[in-house]
């Protein structure tokens, strides 16, 4: 191993072979203006990092919609349930309640505009831990990638797919798709 004093030496005798502290004697405005450049940029750096991000208020709903399995329409209903609840046509052939969340979306922002459509529906898987699921908020980036212990399908679907399968993410990615006019579906909340 070599001697850290050679070492240093080497490094020293290559410092002042380069001739930087030369050309800083011969060029102090140009130190000087690159200084107070540098010091600029940094406190420009400094106060744009401390600017607070502008807060998104996010609508909460009081209702959501739900789909009848029995009837094939839609109700509201409190919002937060986790599904299936109870349907106002009653309970499924084997008993189990026939209410199931429904996802309704549009293109356009008009409350009762005849573009909106069912995305899909979602029930709870019944080999998941209902105490870790919570309701599904659209409205935050990312939505997509939700999914843990929930089923999903179409309404004209009769198979339940977990919403991180491969026909669960396709089933996502068909309801989020642009229209025509490149326009992205958002939730519509029941009035």
């Amino acid at each position: 191993m070599p001697d850290l004093q050679y070492i240093k030496y080497e490094i020293r005798e290559w410092w002042e072979r380069l001739g930087v502290r030369a050309w800083i004697n011969r060029n102090p405005k140009i130190v000087l203006s690159a200084t107070v450049v540098s010091a600029v940029v940094f406190l420009g750096i400094v106060i744009w990092l401390s600017i607070p991000e502008k807060v998104v208020p996010v609508e909460e709903f009081d209702k959501e919609w739900f789909y009848d399995l029995n009837t094939g329409e839609l109700f509201a209903a409190r919002a937060g349930q986790i599904p299936p609840i109870a349907a106002p046509s009653g309970p499924l052939a084997d008993g189990k309640p026939a209410g199931v969340r429904a996802y309704v979306f549009s293109y356009s922002f008009e409350p009762n505009s005849p573009d909106q459509f069912i995305g899909f529906l979602e029930t709870t898987d019944p080999n998941a831990d209902r105490s870790k699921l919570g309701p599904l908020d659209l409205r935050v980036p990312g939505a997509e990638q939700w999914g843990q212990g929930r089923l999903i399908r179409r309404v004209e679907d009769e198979q339940w797919f977990s919403a991180n399968s491969r026909q669960g993410r396709a089933i996502l990615r068909v309801t989020f798709r642009q229209d025509t006019t490149g326009r992205r579906p958002h939730y519509c909340a029941p009035d």
